[in-house]
């Protein structure tokens, strides 16, 4: 129950987001497109919604601490975004995820189990749909029959948190664990991202921030280590999330004032403030998950 609301509460507001990147990756030509995109965009943000509205006191309070489900530059990212795009961006459930209070004292939760039931549900259908629709731009780009402005890597990269969040979802129906419990399976998927991240990050910065460049290249370098090692399995898993956690923490830091640099228009790229944002949340939800004794049940 509490760990269904807390995966929405987080991975909706990731999916609603990448339905805006897509939205505006594309070229004004490409109608159909811009409006398939733009609908998943609506219809996870009404998920969003939803989810808020029965998520206050039902959350732990590690989720609600993380800063991954907001920071402080979500709302100002939403605003600068929503006026740079033109997308709008409902800033009201940036604010009510801010004000969410964490589980405290026991609580009956029967009559939640409907609701929440009918959440899985529907973004289970909702991701089948969302899933198909990035595999389909995935496969036009590489025919060279569409043009985006994302990566073909970053259009894979949020396939695969949309396939995670369907497993998640999926095995949370049947009333199992997720998944990626494992902490050894969280820390690859979780380091692929965050090394993918580094590398759309150097990509999109002006070719003049040389040292922020080198610096999101060593990142990428730093993971793909992990990712080697891990691999290999040289290193015992509690010096490897040891290392994780180190590095991530360093990676937060970095991408914190990256965020705050390209909101205050101090730094030279084309990353939207609101993409600077959500990479920060997902480092924020790794070390979360890192940090936790039990980092996928969400007990911690």
């Amino acid at each position: 129950m509490i760990l269904s609301i807390e995966t929405h509460l987080f991975f909706a507001r990731i999916m609603k987001e990448h339905a805006l990147f897509l939205e505006t990756g594309f070229p004004c030509k490409e109608e159909e497109w811009i409006k398939r995109a733009d609908w998943f965009r609506e219809q996870f943000e009404n998920l969003l919604r939803d989810t808020l509205s029965i998520g206050d006191g039902r959350i732990n309070h590690c989720v609600t601490k993380s800063d991954e489900l907001v920071t402080k530059f979500t709302i100002p990212a939403e605003k600068r975004t929503s006026d740079l795009s033109g997308v709008p961006i409902d800033s009201e459930l940036s604010a009510a995820a801010q004000n969410l209070r964490s589980l405290s004292g026991r609580q009956d939760f029967r009559r939640m189990v409907p609701l929440v039931h009918r959440l899985n549900e529907r973004a289970f259908r909702l991701l089948n749909g969302f899933i198909d629709f990035k595999e389909n731009i995935l496969k036009e780009v590489g025919n060279c029959k569409l043009f985006t402005t994302n990566y073909p890597l970053l259009i894979k990269h949020i396939l695969r948190e949309a396939k995670l969040y369907r497993a998640t979802i999926e095995e949370l129906m049947q009333n199992n664990r997720p998944s990626y419990k494992n902490l050894r399976k969280t820390e690859d998927f979780w380091n692929q991202i965050m090394m993918e991240h580094a590398l759309f990050i150097r990509g999109l910065l002006d070719p003049c921030e040389e040292q922020l460049i080198d610096t999101a290249d060593n990142f990428s370098k730093e993971y793909c280590e992990l990712l080697e090692q891990a691999r290999c399995q040289d290193t015992a898993a509690t010096e490897l999330a040891e290392r994780s956690l180190k590095e991530t923490l360093k990676y937060r830091e970095f991408k914190e004032a990256g965020t705050e640099g390209i909101l205050n228009c101090k730094i030279d790229s084309i990353i939207l403030p609101l993409l600077a944002d959500h990479v920060l949340r997902e480092a924020n939800h790794y070390i979360r998950l890192l940090e936790c004794d039990k980092p996928v049940s969400h007990s911690c």
